[in-house]
C-alpha cells in the first residue's frame, strides 16, 4: 500500500521540483503537528492566511454551524444569504467612505480580475499601470500585470496595453494619464520582499489619480486585517483606495476573497452586460461565515494593536553578521541574507529544528517571517533562537 508521501508525489500536480512535502496531520493556533508527533512553529500562516490562527475555535464553530443549515444554493448574487450580507455589512463598518460595497469571490488572484474589470468597466479605459516585482496573483489577467518577466513569458500573449512603473519612485507618476484605466499596487509588495512605499510616494499616487480620473487599486490581499499593525494597510499612508482588494486572512483558513468600491463604481458590473462579474462559487455560506467569524476576532480583539511590539521583538532578537537587514512592516517581515543559497539553507535547518519559513518570488535571498497574529512573545523568541542557531 502506497504512502501519503507516495501518493502525493504520483497523483497531485507539483509546482516545483523540489516541494516540502512535509506532512502534516493536526494544527492548532500557531502550531502544525506531522504524524508522528512532531511539532512546527508556523511562521508563514500559510502564506498570510492564518491570521487568528489555525482552527481557531470560533471560525471551526461558524462553518460547522453554517455546515449543519446549508452549503451551497446558488451562483452568487440571486439569493440573501446571510453569511454574506452580515460580512459585507461588518468589513464596510470598519472601512472608510466611500469604499461601502462588497462583491465576494473565490481566491485573491478573482478579486484581481473582478477589480481590473470592473476599473475598465467604469472608466471606460484600457490601460492598466502596474509595478515592476508586483504579485497580484497567477491567473491569466493576474499574470498580466505581475512585474516580473520570467514569471510570464512561457504564458504570453497576456493582456495588453499595461504599464510597469518603479515601486516607490515618484517622479514615474507622469505615465499615469487620462488614457489609465487604474493603478494596481500592493500597499506593501509582497513577494518582492516585503517592500514598504515612502508615505510621499502613496500620497503622490493618490493625487495622480484624481488628477487623471484613474482608479487606485489597492492590493491588500497579503498585508490587509492588522498584519502592519493597523486594520488596513493604506491607514499608513493617510490615503483610501477606489477599489480594495483582500482574501489570505480574511477567510480564517477557508477560501474567500473580495473586492470592495464604493456602490457607484460597483454598479458598473450591473449593466452593459447584465453580470459583469460572476462567480459560482464567491461567497460559499461557509467560507463567508468563516470570514465573518474572522473579521470578529480581529475587530472585536484589535488585534493589530499587539502586532508593532511582536515587530520590534523579532528585529531585536535576530542580529546577526549574516542577516544583511530586515524589511517589512509588523508581521510581514522579510530578513535578508547573501543569496538565496545560504538563505535556502537556513529554512532547511530552520524546518528540522520545528520552525517553518519561506523564501520571496523575487527577492529569494529573503527569509519570510509572517506569523499568526496571535504568536506569542516567548514563541517569537523561541523561533528567533532556532533561526539564530540555523545561520550558525
Amino acid at each position: 500500500m502506497l504512502t501519503n508521501r507516495e501518493l502525493f508525489f504520483r497523483y497531485l500536480g507539483q509546482t516545483s521540483g523540489f516541494p516540502l512535502a512535509v506532512e502534516i496531520e493536526q494544527a492548532e493556533g500557531v502550531y502544525m503537528y506531522s504524524p508522528d508527533g512532531k511539532r512546527y512553529l508556523d511562521l508563514i500562516s500559510g502564506i498570510s492566511v492564518s491570521s487568528v490562527g489555525h482552527r481557531h475555535p470560533q471560525v471551526v464553530k461558524a462553518v460547522k454551524d453554517q455546515a449543519d443549515r446549508y452549503m451551497h444554493l446558488m451562483v452568487y448574487g440571486e439569493f440573501v444569504q446571510s453569511t454574506q450580507v452580515k460580512l459585507a455589512e461588518l468589513l464596510v463598518k470598519h472601512l472608510p467612505w466611500p469604499l461601502n460595497n462588497v462583491y465576494l469571490v473565490n481566491s485573491g488572484s478573482e478579486a484581481t480580475e473582478g477589480a481590473l474589470k470592473l476599473a475598465k468597466r467604469h472608466t471606460g479605459r484600457t490601460e492598466i499601470v502596474s509595478f515592476r516585482h508586483a504579485y497580484h496573483g497567477s491567473t491569466q489577467g493576474s499574470l498580466s500585470i505581475m512585474g516580473d518577466e520570467r514569471m510570464k513569458k512561457a504564458f504570453r500573449p497576456l493582456l495588453p496595453d499595461v504599464r510597469f512603473l518603479d515601486f516607490n519612485q515618484t517622479e514615474q507618476l507622469d505615465q499615469v494619464s487620462s488614457k489609465t484605466a487604474c493603478v494596481i499596487a500592493e500597499t506593501i509588495q509582497g513577494e518582492a520582499g516585503a517592500v514598504v512605499p515612502n508615505v510621499e510616494f502613496m500620497q503622490a499616487l493618490r493625487k495622480r489619480c484624481d488628477e487623471t480620473g484613474a482608479l487606485l487599486i489597492l492590493d491588500e490581499i497579503q498585508v490587509g486585517l492588522g498584519r502592519t499593525g493597523k486594520l488596513w494597510a493604506f491607514e499608513h499612508f493617510g490615503i483610501i483606495p477606489d477599489i480594495l482588494m483582500l482574501a489570505k486572512g480574511l477567510g480564517g483558513g477557508m477560501p474567500i476573497g473580495a473586492f470592495i468600491a464604493s456602490a457607484e463604481i460597483m454598479k458598473s458590473l450591473t449593466h452593459s452586460p447584465v453580470l459583469g462579474h460572476i462567480t459560482t462559487f464567491g461567497g460559499n455560506a461557509v467560507c463567508a461565515a468563516a470570514a465573518l467569524a474572522t473579521l470578529d476576532v480581529i475587530t472585536r480583539e484589535r488585534l493589530w494593536n499587539g502586532v508593532p511590539e511582536k515587530e520590534k521583538l523579532i528585529r531585536e532578537k535576530l542580529k546577526h553578521p549574516a542577516i544583511k537587514g530586515i524589511r517589512g512592516k509588523g508581521l510581514m517581515l522579510a530578513v535578508e541574507f547573501d543569496s538565496f543559497e545560504q538563505n535556502k539553507k537556513i529554512i532547511d535547518r530552520c524546518l528540522e529544528n520545528g520552525v517553518l519559513t519561506d523564501w520571496f518570488l523575487f527577492a529569494d535571498n529573503c527569509m519570510r517571517i509572517a506569523p499568526p497574529l496571535i504568536i506569542k512573545k516567548d514563541e517569537i523568541e523561541a523561533a528567533c533562537q532556532v533561526i539564530l542557531q540555523a545561520i550558525e
